[in-house]
This record gives structure tokens, sequence and C-alpha cells, in this order.
């Protein structure tokens, strides 16, 4: 779900960026979703990413 809502607000996102997410644990999910809303940019999500 994650990743289609970053697809849906970023277009296509590097392979790699993808494979973090799916890597992700169900708690880190339901914050990365969270977080997403404040994302304006794929920067966002790769700033977002290092943190965890």
């Amino acid at each position: 779900m994650i990743i289609r809502q970053l697809k849906r607000r970023f277009g296509d996102i590097d392979g790699s960026l993808v494979e973090q997410v799916q890597n992700l644990s169900v708690e880190q999910l339901e914050e990365l979703g969270e977080a997403l809303l404040d994302f304006s940019e794929v920067a966002d999500l790769v700033a977002w990413l290092e943190q965890q």
C-alpha cells in the first residue's frame, strides 16, 4: 500500500528506495504512512529512510 501511495505522489521511484521500503517493519511502515503526508519530494523519503 505504501509503495502505491509513493508512486502516486512521486511517480516512478528508484528501485533501491522501493526495496528499502519493502524491508521496513510493520511499525516503521505505519510511521512512514504518517510521515508521507508531510513529504513534498522524493528527497524527503530518502531523508526519512536514512533515519531508520
